[in-house]
């Protein structure tokens, strides 16, 4: 079964005031909701894209990290390590469903996030 679309884009972001005034003015991106100093989010057209607090982040992100959409997280996790990545971690995010991160052969983090309920 192939991806999802992409879901988001998120930025690791330490300053999480001065990064939102920054994209909020420069790129003139409307504010969709902000959670306190963990997460802050914009409307970009079709996709999303945050600002991510290092404690939300994936473990070890630095720069963006693209997020895609799936719905069977077992198959494609088998798909990236036979093709050379790694899995790194799983995050159940309760209500807003689970991810998992992953690295490409290259190093590079991406994540596949799956709702909950599938």
């Amino acid at each position: 079964m192939p991806l999802g679309a992409i879901r988001s884009v998120y930025t690791v972001a330490n300053d999480m005031d001065l990064m939102q005034a920054f994209y909020a003015e420069a790129l003139e991106l409307p504010l969709a909701f902000r959670d306190r100093d963990n997460w802050c989010q914009f409307k970009a057209g079709q996709l999303a894209f945050a600002l991510s607090s290092p404690s939300e982040a994936a473990t070890g992100a630095r720069g963006s990290v693209v997020v895609f959409g799936a719905a069977d997280m077992a198959a494609i996790a088998q798909r990236i390590e036979r093709l050379g990545g790694l899995h790194l971690s799983n995050r159940d995010m309760g209500s807003h469903g689970s991810v998992a991160t992953f690295a490409d052969p290259e190093n590079n983090l991406f994540q596949i996030h799956i709702r909950q309920g599938g």
